[in-house]
């Protein structure tokens, strides 16, 4: 049972919820500022708004027709029968609350403005899949990736802990969005199919595979453009450190081309793998500099 709430959580995506905070942390403490105390609360908060949404999603995702045996990523729990559905839902719902209950500690640490962020946070995070208007059944689940887990989870890191919105940390989180939607555009495109038939109209839905290869392209490019120009307004050499991932990324982008099947989800391990690697490089590089 255990072994199953574990899988719901779906641990492989986990980087996108912890690569925004431990660079975000870094670019703090290169601005002069570290508290231990707000970090952690940051990152459990973040933490557990993911694997809610991941739970939230494993029971809509049943609901609406998109889990089926048809499908050829990872077995679903509540589709599969090992998680009666009920349970997934209440166990979302509830996860969803103690991050609320959890992130109001930030709230007291910095200001109210944080408690608008983390209700929004939780609310769309809900809304990917359930509610009257799912995000990601209306292509703009990509939209919410860049944003909350890139651009909010790092610039609010840094808000938190530092007090202040900076254009750097704004670059960063960028980047980091962009590398994080790639795990959805490979998720994307090894389930068009099956998603065509339940509705789930994401972009590579709409606009076919060829749409997503280029997707994936192009969002690593802008990422690492993102980079560039964080590099030029540090003027730190150091933070360049990231780039010499650059070309597994791009051998990434052509394995993917290459791949069908259940393969691809060999193809989405590496992608996040491949956002952990570059946010572990970018954190020591930004730390050097502190």
């Amino acid at each position: 049972m255990w072994r199953d709430w574990i899988e719901a959580a779906r641990p492989k995506t986990l980087p996108a919820a912890v690569v925004p905070i431990l660079v975000g942390t870094a670019e703090a403490k290169r601005l002069g500022f570290f508290d231990w105390w707000p970090v952690s609360i940051c990152l459990a908060f973040a933490l557990l708004v993911q694997i809610a949404t991941n739970m939230a999603n494993d029971y809509y995702d049943h609901v609406r027709g998109a889990d089926t045996p048809e499908r050829v990523g990872p077995e679903r729990l509540v589709a599969s029968g090992r998680i009666p559905p009920r349970q997934m839902l209440w166990a979302s719902l509830g996860i969803f609350l103690v991050a609320f209950l959890i992130g109001l500690n930030l709230v007291a640490y910095r200001d109210w403005s944080l408690l608008v962020v983390g209700v929004v946070s939780i609310v769309f995070g809900y809304g990917y899949t359930g509610g009257p208007f799912p995000l990601a059944y209306r292509g703009l689940g990509d939209v919410f990736v860049v944003f909350f887990f890139g651009l909010v989870a790092t610039m609010g890191t840094v808000y938190v802990i530092v007090g202040e919105l900076t254009y750097e940390s704004a670059l960063l989180g960028l980047m980091l969005g962009l590398l994080a939607n790639n795990i959805l555009v490979v998720n994307n495109y090894r389930d068009r199919e099956t998603d065509l038939k339940a509705k789930k109209m994401t972009l590579i839905a709409r606009w076919g595979r060829n749409f997503g290869l280029a997707q994936y392209r192009l969002q690593l490019v802008a990422a690492f453009l993102s980079l560039g120009l964080y590099v030029s307004a540090t003027g730190r050499a150091v933070h360049a450190i990231p780039f010499l991932a650059f070309p597994l990324g791009l051998k990434l982008a052509s394995g993917l081309e290459r791949t069908v099947g259940a393969a691809l989800n060999g193809v989405l391990a590496k992608t996040a793998a491949f956002l952990l690697l570059v946010g572990v490089l970018l954190a020591g590089a930004v730390l050097a500099s502190s």
